[in-house]
């Protein structure tokens, strides 16, 4: 049976030529392979997004020869990816009879001392542009270029114009241990899991010794945490870390005050009110209920104004100014848009409101800055110790003997309000949003309010902003999970005021996106996961195999039509766990929590006996291969309910009998946690990310003992073993 496409008749037209000219999905298959072809409108309205009027025919046949033209303008793309280690062609528009030079100027300012050849090109027609035929030929970039970022000067006659030049490894190679092996580690709620230092939420002190604990107690290699991109300033705090202000950024309010090294020479005084402070928030790390974000950074946040208002040493100052120095303008966006907020209320996203009034040029924000200068610095200063002690966190992971350390979780997109976006508007789509076409889950679509990146701005830019927050990223962390992988491939673009079922898949440049991922990873040392949970186009898990990055493999997913394929059969290049966040914990999932939670928020779309009776057969069918492949014993399967921990016991060691290169370990599950953390698909109907680690009865567990847990040293022998 032949694979449905677009008639001859459809490809044809201007719009759809248009479209797919800049890389806008014109038709796509869903999850059940079942065909969709984009209506004009939202056609035209993404396309709006991009900034391309395609409002007429005629617009859109004048798009297209301007888009042309500009095209073959220019000598060369504004951005070139080049493979070290691969001799790679790069396309240079030219005179029928011009023939380009080419230079290279190398990441650290000097000029590349190698000969850089000039050969033919595509053999593509020549272009008519304004009655001056353009043809191409090709620089040929030598394999011995030194990975980075550089920049290529090609000159024809008289023009001359520069590209940035990615150089980047063809792939993120394996830790030492995972290429004959595997390593594990866990998976945590930072905020969720609280010592008797603790403000009520977790920080990063608590991920210090987490890290440490976690190395000494269990043999762990690394630990996977929630998101700790920016978020705001001011109560109150959105509990999502899926939704930041900012990806460049890190979030100051899991700051320990106390391991600020300036609260060792505070005066006394000082020194006894951020006590006093502490001391309000000490009933929050008791309450195994809810957390209570809110209560903790209103006390914290006076605690760190003490501490900063009581100065650094001229040593230590120097070590902030150069923290502001290397971090540039991104730091300041984010300081200044935290001082408005912080003295105009949040952004609201209505007209008069000063995140939609004013831009960063604004002399309004020139006068807000020179107003309050201290309370700027103090949000710079909040960035930079946020800064030094998550480092500090991983430095104690490595010393402590951890392969990994810390593995950072990479947010999809971030707040349309945030302070990315205010400040830097141009690198976002205007007027659409990214989500997810509709499927068999989510029958109407998703939408997840974030505006995507522009392709556009990104070629333009060399990729600058996507550097930077990988970049970012790696330099706190062994490792980066990526959130929504198949959003560096495309991303579904909802226009503004359409539903979710109303988009179209816009592309991106993967070559490019991953050969900086591969860069950073490569740098550091580093491991990269990408989360490509659901359906994942076939070129999309070639790609991601062939550059070194990682899937994930969740235990409760590795099905088809009912049936659960046997660990031995799983990829090898995948994290693999049993569940996800968006899961109850093992405990919770066997005794249908999942069930209960939608049924109680009238959730579910048919009856809830039906969803009950699949639920069962589901966990049927999981037992059953647990047992068939002898990580259960029958009994146990067949008297679940007296054997809970056992069965969890099982899934774990499955997860052990799979290839995978990376294995990850739930803390909810090793405490017997039930709760989910989140449940998507509600807002405030559900404590969504406010769970705080409690065990199966209901009592917070301390990170001062969580892996001296019966569950967590069981975990830690099956693991091991």
């Amino acid at each position: 049976m032949s694979e449905i496409t677009e008639s001859e008749e459809r490809l044809a037209r201007p719009l759809i030529r248009l479209a797919k000219l800049v890389g806008v999905g014109t038709s796509y298959l869903g999850m059940s392979h079942d065909y969709h072809e984009i209506d004009d409108d939202v056609l035209i309205e993404v396309l709006a997004a991009l900034g391309i009027d395609a409002s007429s025919e005629s617009a859109q046949l004048i798009a297209i020869r301007r888009i042309l033209n500009e095209r073959y303008a220019r000598l060369v793309a504004p951005t070139v990816l080049h493979i070290a280690g691969s001799e790679d062609r790069v396309l240079v528009n030219t005179g029928i009879l011009d023939v380009p030079s080419a230079s290279i100027t190398l990441e650290n300012g000097e000029p590349y001392q190698g000969t850089i050849e000039v050969g033919p090109g595509d053999g593509s027609q020549a272009y008519d542009l304004d009655g001056t035929f353009i043809s191409n030929a090709a620089v040929v970039i030598p394999a011995d270029l030194p990975i980075g970022y550089h920049t290529l000067h090609v000159k024809v006659a008289d023009r001359v114009q520069d590209a940035t030049l990615i150089s980047a490894p063809d792939r993120v190679d394996l830790l030492d241990p995972m290429k004959g092996g595997s390593l594990w580690g866990w998976m945590a709620q930072l905020y969720s899991i609280r010592s008797s230092n603790s403000w009520g939420v977790g920080d990063y002190e608590d991920l210090k010794t987490m890290l440490v604990d976690a190395k000494q107690k269990t043999g762990a290699d690394f630990v996977l945490i929630n998101p700790v991109h920016a978020a705001e300033p001011v109560s109150p705090l959105t509990p999502s870390p899926y939704l930041p202000v900012s990806r460049r950024l890190i979030n100051f309010t899991y700051i320990r005050p106390e391991a600020i090294a300036e609260y060792a020479t505070l005066s006394e005084g000082d020194k006894n009110a951020v006590d006093g402070l502490h001391a309000d928030t000490e009933p929050l790390n008791g309450d195994s209920q809810l957390i209570d974000r809110d209560a903790m950074w209103r006390s914290k946040m006076h605690a760190l104004w003490i501490i900063f208002k009581a100065g650094r040493t001229a040593e230590r100052q120097s070590v902030f100014d150069q923290f502001k120095a290397d971090c540039g303008s991104d730091l300041e966006a984010y300081a200044t848009w935290c001082l408005c907020y912080d003295k105009w209320g949040a952004p609201n996203g209505e007209e008069g409101n000063w995140e939609r009034k004013f831009n960063r040029n604004s002399p309004e924000i020139a006068n807000l800055r020179k107003q309050y200068p201290d309370t700027l610095d103090f949000y710079r200063w909040l960035e930079w110790i946020a800064a030094e002690q998550l480092s500090s966190a991983q430095q104690a992971a490595k010393d402590a003997g951890m392969h990994i350390g810390i593995m950072s979780d990479m947010a999809v997109g971030v707040h349309p309000s945030g302070a990315d976006v205010w400040w830097n508007p141009e690198r976002f789509a205007k007027g659409a949003t990214v989500g997810a076409p509709p499927d068999m889950f989510n029958q109407q679509g998703q939408n997840w309010s974030q505006p995507p990146l522009s392709p556009i701005n990104l070629e333009t830019t060399g990729y600058e902003a996507y550097r930077n927050m990988v970049h970012g990223m790696f330099a706190r962390a062994g490792a980066v999970r990526i959130d929504h992988i198949l959003g560096l491939f495309r991303l579904w673009w909802i226009p503004e005021n359409r539903s979710a079922m109303d988009g179209a898949y816009v592309y991106y440049d993967s070559d490019i996106m991953l050969g900086v991922l591969a860069i950073e990873a490569s740098r550091a040392g580093g491991v990269v996961v990408g989360e490509d949970l659901g359906v994942v186009p076939d070129h999309v898990a070639d790609s991601l195999s062939s550059h070194g990055i990682l899937g994930c493999a969740v235990e409760w997913f590795e099905q088809c039509d009912g049936v659960f394929r046997a660990p031995s059969q799983w990829r090898p290049y995948a994290l693999a766990s049993v569940n996800t966040h968006d899961l109850p914990p093992a405990a919770g999932y066997l005794e249908y929590e999942h069930v209960k939670i939608r049924e109680r928020l009238g959730l579910l779309t048919g009856p809830a006996e039906e969803f009950e009776a699949s639920a069962k057969a589901e966990q049927d069918a999981m037992l059953a291969m647990l047992v068939e492949q002898g990580y259960l014993d029958a009994d146990f399967a067949e008297h679940r309910e007296d054997h809970e921990a056992d069965i969890v016991d099982a899934l774990y060691r499955a997860l052990k009998g799979s290839p995978c290169k990376l294995l990850a370990a739930s803390i909810t599950d090793a405490v017997g946690e039930k709760r989910a953390q989140n449940q998507p698909g509600t807002n405030n109907e559900y404590p969504n990310w406010r769970i705080p680690l409690a065990d199966a009865k209901g009592n917070v567990v301390p990170l001062e003992t969580l892996f001296d847990t019966p569950g967590a040293q069981r975990f830690a022998q099956i693991f091991n073993s």
